[in-house]
């Protein structure tokens, strides 16, 4: 499984839509608590299921890692744990996830400068208070210290995402063949 944890705007949902569509990797369909938006589809985008539901599966231990952001929970469950499935985490939840110590999970810190990251969020229409507020924010929630170890870091100045994924991809499929070698 790969594990994509990165700042805003450093690639991380490009790069995996780039591994779905391009390597047939999968999505870890996550759960959530907030509402489902019209155009998203239950079971596509996320599981969208009530807070109360969502405790309960935290409670008998089904989830993996949790958060709460904007009020709303967000967790993925160990059931989506698979060798072909892409998952995008915060540092918290890699954490959680490297806990579990599963050798088939590996992850990838993708890096860009702020600056990049800045052309980037206003390049994709966020509003500049947003942009700015992200970026300090980052600067604490994916310092090295928070992250801390990661089995790869890809810097992504200067690359086209399909070079990232391709990247990605290649070491993910590398770096299993490592590990069950070693078995």
């Amino acid at each position: 499984m790969i594990l994509l944890i990165g700042a805003s705007a450093s690639g991380k949902t490009e790069v995996a839509k780039v591994l779905l569509s391009k390597f047939g990797m999968k999505k870890a369909i996550t759960h959530t608590s907030r509402p489902i938006r019209p155009s998203e589809v239950d079971g596509v985008d996320y599981h969208f299921v009530t807070k109360e539901t969502f405790q309960r599966l935290w409670d008998e231990g089904k989830l993996i890692e949790n958060t709460l952001y904007n009020g709303n929970y967000y967790g993925c469950s160990k059931k989506e744990i698979a060798k072909d499935k892409v998952v995008i985490l915060d540092p918290n939840g890699l954490k959680k996830f490297q806990s579990l110590n599963d050798p088939s999970l590996i992850t990838f810190l993708l890096t860009a400068e702020e600056e990049t990251r800045r052309e980037r969020m206003g390049i994709r229409g966020d509003a500049k208070e947003a942009i700015e507020k992200r970026i300090v924010n980052d600067r604490v929630a994916f310092s090295k210290e928070a992250i801390g170890h990661t089995d790869y870091e890809i810097a992504t100045e200067g690359k086209s995402i399909e070079e990232i994924a391709n990247l990605v991809y290649t070491t993910y499929i590398e770096a299993l063949k490592k590990k069950a070698s070693r078995k």
